[in-house]
Order: structure tokens, then sequence, then C-alpha cells
């Protein structure tokens, strides 16, 4: 089994400090409501990929935005992190749209509508016996 390894630990931290600092001190209006879904911090600790997700958001031009206005961010969150967590070297930041959670609620609806689909089709069939 892989132990916890430093790196996981150091990830978990950026992104419960991420959280926070994006929901409080980022103040673009352009900004929607971001979510930190997840964090890979490099081996050697050189950079940090940032995983968003966007509530309610699926148009690629906002989404896109987003990225923008958070990498642009970036420094200034680095420079938060640093003074709340105690790390020689604080990771560059880079953000990247998470769309697994997209993925995930359409995969979702598709199995209910084929769930839905089946079960009309069943009781159709037991009418037609009657």
């Amino acid at each position: 089994m892989r132990e916890f390894q430093r790196t996981d630990r150091v990830a978990d931290q950026l992104q419960k400090e991420l959280a926070v600092l994006i929901q409080r001190e980022i103040k673009d209006p352009r900004l929607g409501m971001v979510t930190v879904s997840g964090v890979t911090v490099s081996r050697d600790l050189g950079y940090a990929d940032v995983h968003v997700t966007l509530l309610g958001e699926q148009d690629p031009e906002r989404i896109k935005e987003n990225l923008v206005v958070l990498k642009r961010a970036a420094g200034f969150l680095r420079s938060q992190i640093a003074r709340r967590i105690k790390l020689r070297h604080v990771p560059e930041l880079r953000f990247h749209y998470d769309e697994s959670v997209v993925r995930g609620q359409r995969l979702s609806s598709l199995i209910d509508e084929a769930v839905a689909s089946d079960r009309r089709r069943h009781d159709d069939d037991e009418g037609a016996e009657d």
C-alpha cells in the first residue's frame, strides 16, 4: 500500500486554502462560483495543478474567462498561501477546468433516461398482454 506522501498533504492543504482564498479574496466580478475540486502537486513541489469546477456554468467562453481570471490571480494567491502555510517553496499554481463533475452529471441523466425508457417499455409490454 502506498504511504500518504508529503505531496498529498501539501495538495490537501493547498486545496483547502485556495478554496477559501478564491471565495474571499478575489474580487473580480467575472469570476463565478468556483469550486476547487482537486489539487495535484509535482513530486519536487515545483508546481501544483489546481482543478476547478464552476457551479452551473457550461458555456466554454465563460469557463475560459474564469480560468483567465484565476491565472492572473495566481501570483497573488501564491503569496497569500506563503503566509498561511509553512513551506520553503510554494508551488507555482496552474489552473485547469475539471470536466469530470459535468461529465458525471451528464452520464447520470443519461442513465436516468435509459431506466425511465426501459420502465415505460416494460409497462407498455404488460399492458399489451392484458
